[in-house]
């Protein structure tokens, strides 16, 4: 397996994740809460139920997939080493979360169906979100549903700054940064088949039929997919199989066919060909995405006579109300112990 020391994220983003995270940042409203949520809610209470309640991998715990982990961690140059945790659910995913300490969490019904090479696929694709940057703001995308849906507890007020354009914009960006985590598994695994086949198995794969799936016909069913488009209707079908903004429910992932389609054309790339042999941008491990905690509110904007009143101060101010409220009745629980 090759191995890209000192590789940039920038190196293999891809340009639509770029593009999409400047839209999601020029939404109005994403400073704020992406400010508010990085600094009072802390990634600790996931990691403490992970903890409680998943396998913690190491040496001495599923010792197998943990060298693979090990592995993808090198090939990525990245550093320090993220924790690992295998959760007992039937669902076949895995997930890249937390900014200070990064966690990956991989469910048990995923590592069931993948086999080895397609488990390092797996893992050096969420390694590659972590290397993007990404793991804070696919957080950000999930909580802002439940705080939108009523399903966060804790939403400090910021529920009302949540607009249906920011929650696009939160999931167009979520699913064009899985296009350039799929680059990072195609550098690890240095071999397109087994990527496109872990693909396939996200898609509809089966243990006791997996003699019966066929690669090449996936690879045709992405390229029908493609030419769908020649139609406008579709076009259309397709962005609101997205975005069912009535039922408030968006996609996180593209179709693993348009997926497919994506990695093979940048496999056949001149980019991908210069990373294999050795040039690439070099730099530090940290990935691009940075959401500052700010120290004190920004000084409000001059107003023009006759305009209308700003809501954001007012809306800080009740958040921080909420936030004193908070405060007192954790001290006052603190006191009946």
């Amino acid at each position: 397996m090759p191995t890209y020391t000192g590789i940039s994220s920038e190196a293999f983003r891809h340009p639509l994740d770029r593009q999409a995270e400047q839209t999601l940042r020029s939404v109005p409203g994403f400073d704020l809460v992406a400010r508010r949520f990085v600094e009072y809610l802390s990634e600790r209470p996931r990691f403490v139920y992970l903890m409680g309640n998943s396998i913690q991998v190491g040496p001495r715990q599923y010792a197998s997939v943990y060298q693979i982990f090990r592995d993808c961690l090198r090939d990525l140059d990245i550093y320090p080493e993220p924790d690992l945790f295998i959760s007992q659910n039937p669902l076949v995913n895995a997930v890249a979360l937390g900014q200070d300490h990064p966690s990956i969490t991989i469910n048990s019904g995923l590592l069931d169906l993948m086999n080895e090479t397609e488990l390092r696929t797996v893992i050096a694709h969420e390694l590659g979100h972590i290397k993007c940057g990404h793991s804070t703001l696919i957080q950000m995308a999930m909580w802002t549903v439940q705080a939108v849906s009523g399903l966060a507890d804790l939403t400090f007020g910021l529920s009302t700054l949540i607009t249906t354009g920011l929650l696009m914009a939160f999931f167009e960006w979520l699913r064009k940064a899985e296009l350039s985590a799929d680059r990072a598994a195609l550098l690890v695994t240095d071999d397109l088949n087994p990527v496109m086949h872990t693909m396939m198995k996200m898609a509809g794969g089966s243990v006791k039929h997996a003699h019966e799936v066929s690669l090449d016909e996936f690879i045709r069913q992405s390229e029908r997919y493609q030419s769908l488009d020649e139609d406008g209707l579709n076009q259309i079908y397709k962005f609101f199989l997205y975005n069912d903004i009535s039922a408030g429910v968006f996609l996180t992932h593209p179709f693993a066919v348009e997926r497919v389609h994506f990695l093979r054309e940048w496999s056949g790339s001149e980019e991908y060909r210069q990373i294999r042999q050795g040039n690439y941008h070099r730099a530090g491990a940290e990935g691009s995405v940075d959401v500052p905690v700010q120290p004190t509110e920004p000084t409000p904007p001059p107003r023009s006579p006759g305009s209308t009143s700003s809501t954001t101060q007012a809306e800080v101010d009740n958040l921080r109300r909420q936030l004193e409220e908070l405060q007192q009745e954790i001290d006052r629980i603190k006191r009946s112990e």
